[in-house]
């Protein structure tokens, strides 16, 4: 009998109850092979509750929660390693506040066929960025050329969030040594999918910056990038990124 296909988009949250409820409604209907995974850091405002009581009431929503906000990236590690436990073949990174449109998804999975490495791209036609100040938009989108030419990373969005891995990249990549969070995560994974041999492909999107809640975005993320890109470099010049 044909193995059915499965995909699990993470959702990692912090203070997300305006929206955590309504993406979950808009992903699951889209596909048959669509599942859930919410990665709750502890957040004050109850939406890990709001999370318990969807998972209770539909079978493809599913829960972890996690004691304390330890950044984008150890939420999204603990996601990748309930996804290849739970032997999901397709895994999305997506934000659970609208800022990344469901409608997309059925073009990741269309690619994600051929592909081993999904980024939906803000930067592929042009400037797809809405609501943004102008200065987060060129410091998001300088910081993709900056990254681009330090790690040679042949991605024109290495900062996006919005992503579609097979499980076998994941299986291949060692989590335990992937440790930055924020942008920097995003341009990590991607560079250790690359030198790795595998297949990426780029799809346009148009990201709309969040309606409801409040942006994750502070100074030390962004630090945390600017070094990062070079450590990365450093890390690929002596076969260190596996």
């Amino acid at each position: 009998m044909a193995h059915t296909q499965r995909a699990l988009i993470i959702f990692p949250t912090y203070n997300e109850r305006d929206n955590i409820e309504k993406i979950v409604h808009a992903v699951l209907p889209l596909d048959p092979r669509i599942n859930v995974l919410i990665v709750d850091d502890n957040s004050p405002d109850g939406t890990g509750q709001i999370a318990d009581r969807l998972a209770e009431a539909e079978e493809k929503v599913h829960v972890v929660h996690r004691e304390k906000k330890e950044g984008l990236g150890r939420a999204y590690i603990a996601g990748f390693r309930w996804a290849i436990e739970h032997e999901y073949d397709f895994i999305f990174e997506m934000d659970a506040d609208f800022s990344h449109g469901p409608e997309y998804i059925k073009d990741f999975l269309r690619e994600i066929q051929e592909y081993d490495l999904v980024i939906g791209s803000r930067y592929i036609t042009g400037v797809n960025v809405i609501n943004w100040p102008i200065m987060r938009l060129l410091l998001s989108y300088y910081a993709n050329v900056y990254s681009r030419i330090i790690t040679g990373l042949p991605v024109r969005d290495a900062t996006g969030g919005f992503k579609c891995f097979r499980r076998k990249v994941l299986e291949t990549i060692d989590l335990d040594d992937v440790h930055s969070s924020g942008y920097s995560f995003q341009i990590e994974m991607s560079m250790r999918v690359w030198k790795k041999g595998f297949k990426i492909k780029e799809i346009p999107i148009v990201f709309i910056d969040r309606v409801a809640g409040t942006s994750k975005m502070s100074k030390k993320i962004m630090r945390e990038a600017i070094w990062m890109v070079w450590r990365l470099r450093l890390k690929s010049i002596f076969g260190k990124l596996g």
